[in-house]
């Protein structure tokens, strides 16, 4: 979709062997505090959902036409985490933020007419924090809980969420890809780095290594794109590039592609879309009392901005 640049300004960030890309100003509340990211390919519309409202509002790639997808706790939504679009249908997951009698949840919804297809909710007692999640062609839906060592998937036999890989050396997993052949997972790891999981055998395939902090995580032609928002060195941070062998089973490189604004952004998912990486310039996130769902300084709220980045092949 053709990008309306009068609506636009040129982003700040730093990238490395890229020319500058845009960031669009996006009109939505101040404390949105949004998580979770998707493009539908046919609308061309951005959805984000709200850590702090527990809802989905969606625009026009160029900021234009805002407007509110799902209410605050519509279908029992919980403060809002990973999406994803598979064909006509929004993955949504949320979480509730207190330790203390947690309910995690994931809705499916029809991105045309907003309606409920399916929701799972999971509550088993423990701390659960079910973060991000990639779906397969087939429709199958992988997801990181990143208070444990769990991967999860739905049961579409007990129409349930089950754990499908549990593992000490993808503990605390926060982003997740799969490769287009359905054959590899990605699991980035805060304790072990980016792990690769073959699905059939449900084997790890690779040594732990350094490549920790990471956030959203996406697979695109034999690479993956991470958004590293976890090093205490803030200048490791950024947007990096990992490229893969031949049959998509080792990491070969990694590249910082970009730099954040300031160090201190806080981007966390995001979106690929026309060769594009979309993503919301800095979360706020730091901003934000999860344990009392409050804005720390409301004063220095700022408007989103929705940077797009071309993705280097």
């Amino acid at each position: 979709m053709r990008i309306l640049l009068v609506f636009s300004i040129l982003a700040c960030f730093v990238c490395h062997g890229q020319n500058l890309d845009i960031a669009i100003p996006l009109h939505f509340e101040k404390d949105l505090i949004p998580e979770g990211i998707a493009i539908d390919p046919i609308s061309h519309k951005v959805y984000l959902n709200s850590l702090k409202s527990t809802k989905i509002v969606r625009s026009n790639l160029d900021g234009s036409d805002v407007e509110e997808f799902l209410k605050s706790h519509e279908h029992g939504y919980l403060s809002g985490f990973g999406m994803t679009i598979k064909d006509n249908t929004l993955y949504a997951l949320g979480n509730g933020l207190s330790k203390e009698n947690n309910t995690s949840i994931l809705l499916l919804l029809d991105i045309t007419s907003g309606e409920l297809i399916q929701s799972y909710t999971l509550d088993n007692g423990s701390f659960v924090y079910l973060n991000d999640i990639a779906v397969d062609s087939k429709g199958t839906a992988y997801i990181t809980d990143s208070e444990s060592s769990s991967i999860y998937t739905i049961n579409p036999n007990k129409n349930e969420l089950e754990v499908f890989f549990s593992h000490d050396e993808v503990k605390h997993s926060n982003g997740i890809a799969i490769s287009d052949d359905n054959r590899y997972l990605y699991l980035a790891s805060y304790t072990s780095g980016i792990r690769i999981l073959d699905i059939a055998s449900q084997k790890l395939i690779n040594q732990p290594n350094s490549f920790k902090g990471i956030d959203g995580m996406k697979y695109y032609r034999n690479n993956l794109f991470a958004i590293v928002n976890g090093r205490r060195d803030l200048t490791q941070n950024g947007v990096f590039q990992f490229k893969l062998n031949e049959n998509s089973s080792e990491i070969i490189s990694d590249t910082k592609i970009a730099a954040f604004e300031h160090a201190s952004d806080i981007p966390t998912t995001f979106a690929i879309y026309d060769g594009h990486m979309y993503f919301v310039a800095d979360s706020q996130l730091d901003n934000f009392n999860q344990e009392n769902n409050t804005i720390i300084h409301p004063d220095q709220l700022e408007n989103y901005r929705l940077v797009r980045l071309k993705i280097p092949l």
